[in-house]
């Protein structure tokens, strides 16, 4: 039987807290990057091209929502 280890460091402290903060700042950003351009996207379509989407006006920051965070 083989042992397989991990022979990576595992970060602990502050430093971890740091950049798992970080992270998730990297996350939250590119999330709002996602909603920010679907929203300016769906905003420029018409009412037919909304239509044919399936989306109406008042369902456009909904969708850009859904995008971006779920």
């Amino acid at each position: 039987m083989a042992d397989i280890t991990n022979t990576s460091p595992v970060l602990t402290g502050p430093v971890a807290r740091v950049q798992t903060m970080l992270r998730a700042f990297g996350t939250r950003v590119a999330q709002y990057r996602v909603y920010r351009d679907t929203l300016h996207e769906l905003q420029m379509l018409s009412v037919r091209e909304l239509n044919d989407l399936g989306v109406s006006q008042s369902e456009i920051r909904r969708v850009a929502y859904e995008a971006a965070y779920h």
